[in-house]
């Protein structure tokens, strides 16, 4: 009796069948250099817009102003472009941060097929051909783990699941850079033949790299899967864009948190980022015995919640926008000026300083926030005690918050304790 052939390790493919390395590897008949170009001249524009809104967001930081605001010191040079951020119009960070997030879930499908349509070159041999062919292959492969890493943690952030180490604003805006300055070196590299070849069509002479040498039969044309992927663009845009409204429209934002109906109605019925419990906020810091601390040049004052409302009382209609990309239309807020304030501190000549807020909060990364002099000066900027005819409730920063126009949400700081004017 013949003994069986041992088997000495994995069984080997056949032979017939081609590795990723080689190009019969891939055979979509709808890979090709035109299909990629539309893709790279949608994200050309999406990336730049993106880029762009990104670093507004980041100054809206105030991240030069004072160390508690600045959540990358080592910037260096990156903070060139830095200037004091508005406060009008009072929705610009409602506008920049919403459009900021809503494109880049908008881009998804757009950037996974720009990366389908030229992932056989990822796979090429050999890797490197020419002093010319490294430097695109570095630039590939910074734009393509930029590119992954900057809209994962953007989508992770969305959904309030930091599941990366570090904070979310160091590596968003540091990866950011890295991630741009691959993309423009990629489009210095690519965009000539990509105009050329959506304008003139593939020259006789140039062969089409990205077609497949032996394609399937095709069961969607190029125009087709465009046409999916802008359906798939599209169906992101409904489901997401409505967190920055209020009523109906935000019910329809079903892939975001802030999605859904309204937290409760009622004055206080408007969305919330974090609750008074969950940053660990009692009643018996919030009641009759909490005082505020005002302080400056003249002095230390301890004001209770009932000598704020003997004061001047002013109203401003103000939305709250956060870094998700969420936000409410204008809520109807009602307190003591920021510039009022800051005369009984001592400085009674209309030129307030700027001045440090500290919450009650405990910890996180914006417990205390600086506030530039403009947005004190500006008589919107309230302490805010009443929104929509009715005292704040706990989650909305009873017994008083911060309200400024044009401010990301966490720099309209709650639960206030103290405000210290002056130089920051």
């Amino acid at each position: 009796m013949r003994d069986r052939p041992q088997r000495t390790g994995a069984q080997l493919p056949s032979p017939g069948l081609p590795l990723p390395t080689r190009p019969a590897f891939w055979r979509s008949p709808v890979r090709g250099v035109r299909f990629t170009a539309v893709l790279g001249l949608v994200l050309l524009a999406g990336i730049t817009l993106l880029f762009v809104t990104g670093l507004l967001s980041y100054a809206a930081y105030n991240p030069d102003l004072a160390a508690v605001n600045d959540k990358t010191p080592a910037k260096g040079l990156l903070g060139f472009y830095l200037f004091d951020w508005p406060t009008g119009p009072h929705w610009l960070y409602r506008l920049t941060q919403g459009v900021h997030v809503t494109l880049g879930i908008v881009l998804v499908p757009v950037l996974l097929a720009k990366l389908w349509s030229v992932v056989p070159k990822l796979f090429a041999l050999p890797p490197v051909r020419s002093a010319g062919h490294a430097l695109e292959r570095l630039s590939l492969l910074l734009l393509v783990g930029g590119a992954l890493f900057e809209f994962v943690t953007g989508l992770l952030n969305i959904q309030l699941e930091y599941l990366f180490p570090g904070s979310f604003y160091s590596l968003h805006f540091y990866g950011a850079w890295v991630f741009f300055a691959a993309f423009l070196a990629h489009t210095c590299l690519k965009l000539p033949r990509a105009l050329r070849v959506l304008r003139d069509g593939l020259p006789a002479s140039e062969s089409d790299e990205l077609a497949s040498p032996d394609p399937a039969a095709p069961t969607v044309s190029r125009r087709g899967a465009l046409a999916v992927v802008g359906a798939g663009s599209l169906l992101l845009l409904v489901t997401s864009a409505g967190r920055s409204f209020d009523g109906g429209l935000r019910r329809t934002a079903l892939l975001t948190p802030r999605g859904g109906a309204e937290p409760g109605s009622g004055p206080d019925g408007f969305q919330i980022n974090k609750t008074a419990a969950k940053v660990g906020i009692v009643p018996a810091e919030t009641g009759e015995r909490w005082r505020l601390t005002v302080a400056g040049p003249a002095g230390e004052f301890r004001l209770s919640r009932a000598e704020l409302l003997a004061m001047g009382q002013h109203s401003a209609a103000l939305p709250i926008a956060c870094v998700e990309g969420w936000s409410t239309s204008d809520q109807w807020w009602r307190g003591v000026r920021l510039r009022d304030l800051a005369t009984l501190a001592g400085f009674p000549d209309g030129r307030p300083p700027g001045v440090l807020v500290e919450s009650l909060q405990r910890s996180g990364p914006f417990r205390s926030v600086a506030l530039r002099d403009n947005q004190v000066r500006d008589p919107r900027s309230l302490l805010a005690l009443d929104v929509n005819g009715a005292p704040l409730s706990p989650d909305h920063g009873y017994p008083a918050r911060v309200i400024v126009p044009a401010a990301p949400g966490v720099m309209n700081t709650k639960w206030v304790s103290r405000l210290t004017f002056g130089e920051l």
